[in-house]
């Protein structure tokens, strides 16, 4: 069967081309493209990616309005279903907003846009997403944020340690994130926000792969359920 996938895009989105080229490369099928303002999702998706961008020009606060987006109804019902959804910089930053994820990203506390490739850690390596990884591997991903600095208070950070719902870690805080974190997990687990972009590493040309095996590991593990 199939794997079936939908890239959301919303006004300002500038990277959902780059995860439904991911997708459709690991998975071989293109990912159904949905607009923010679509009241309804497809039946039978197995996969919902928010990509990143700077929807409605982060006003208010990065990831505030596209979270009140129609389409965002339907995503939250997706995910207390178990639908497996993933949110890579301003979806990070939506999911945050939209309470599928604890915690807030805020501006970077060099208080400037950050672009280049980073060390990640992979925290756990149980995880739908991160199953591909062993735990403890360094990764090279990239970033490309002006408002990454993950925050939460002190139960919650202790709470995700506890739950071991941490996915990714800074080897080098670029942005001043709260323990490092670079990438946080739902309680139910379906549900990745990271603020690096593993759909930009995914072809050697473009300076790294180890993204693939975050997509490779979904994929299958989706194809076997």
């Amino acid at each position: 069967m199939a794997f079936r996938s939908a890239v959301i895009t919303f006004p300002g989105s500038n990277c959902d081309r780059d995860m439904a080229v991911a997708l459709e490369r690991i998975s071989g099928t293109a990912p159904v493209r949905i607009w923010h303002g679509d009241a309804e999702l497809p039946d039978g998706l197995d996969f919902i990616a928010l990509p990143g961008g700077f929807s409605y020009g982060d006003y208010l606060r990065s990831g505030a309005m596209a979270a009140n987006s129609p389409i965002m109804r339907e995503i939250i019902r997706a995910a207390d279903r178990g639908v497996p959804v993933l949110g890579v910089c301003n979806g990070f930053q939506v999911l945050t907003e939209a309470r599928l994820l604890p915690g807030a990203l805020m501006r970077n506390a060099s208080q400037h846009f950050i672009c280049r490739t980073v060390s990640l850690k992979v925290e756990n390596a149980q995880s739908l997403f991160t199953q591909g990884y062993a735990a403890g591997e360094e990764i090279q991903i990239p970033v490309a944020h002006h408002d990454g600095n993950y925050f939460a208070d002190e139960a919650t950070l202790d709470e995700l340690e506890a739950e071991s719902r941490v996915a990714f870690r800074y080897v080098q805080n670029c942005n001043g994130s709260r323990r490092d974190i670079a990438g946080v997990l739902n309680k139910a687990g379906n549900v990745l926000g990271m603020m690096p972009h593993p759909e930009r590493a995914v072809d050697s040309a473009h300076g790294g792969t180890d993204g693939t095996a975050l997509f490779e590991g979904v994929v299958k593990a989706l194809a076997k359920a």
